[in-house]
């Protein structure tokens, strides 16, 4: 998993509440090899007109936002159905954190095995950031997830909260695989013990 320590980028905000999984990504595609760009798939619906063509009128249509990373999204982001995908589509498109007043709980946890941030922000200080991206057609902010902050361009700073070892794995760039891994050695001398004192649990090779 590709780590997060810090991150200056091109940020969007899309002001649409209870956004969830069928609309991040829906489910005719979600059968599609995890090998294949799911950034493609990101919004498919709700970025195009009744013709199929895109929306010209949509946040990430825009030439300006064509290289966002960071999404300032509206509350409960990402409720619905449990599914993945809806990580990976915003991962592929080049997203790395997504910032919100709320997250479903799901796709919270789905984002942070997965390298992407998100981050709980009160509403006020989310209304700040939007009016902030409107100052300019491109505007940048910074997220440090080592220090916990967010930097705007005019020099507002917010700080967020997030489980510490949550923020460890995304810091580390570890998923569910590589925690296992590193306590690999652990494992196997938990395996031997274990087949001393209980031999009839031992695996039959």
């Amino acid at each position: 998993m590709e780590a997060f320590k810090k991150l200056e980028a091109t940020a969007a905000s899309l002001q649409i509440a209870n956004i969830d999984t069928d609309q991040i990504i829906p489910a005719r595609f979600l059968k599609t090899p995890r090998s294949t760009n799911h950034g493609d798939f990101l919004f498919h619906d709700i970025r195009r007109q009744s013709d199929g063509e895109l929306d010209p009128k949509f946040v990430l249509n825009t030439p300006e936002n064509s290289r966002t990373q960071i999404l300032v999204a509206d509350t409960n982001f990402g409720c619905g159905s449990s599914r993945e995908s809806a990580v990976y589509a915003l991962f592929d498109a080049g997203i790395r954190c997504v910032i919100a007043p709320s997250f479903g709980d799901i796709f919270y946890n789905n984002s942070v095995k997965n390298g992407l941030l998100p981050i709980e922000l009160n509403r006020s200080k989310i209304e700040d950031i939007w009016q902030t991206l409107k100052t300019a057609n491109t505007v940048k902010i910074e997220v440090d997830l080592e220090n916990q902050t967010i930097h705007l361009p005019n020099g507002t700073n917010y700080t967020f909260e997030i489980d510490a070892f949550r923020k460890q794995t995304l810091i580390e760039g570890l998923d569910d695989i590589d925690l296992t891994l590193k306590y690999s050695q652990l494992i196997r001398d938990h395996e031997k013990n274990n087949a001393t004192k209980r031999p009839w649990t031992a695996t039959i090779d």
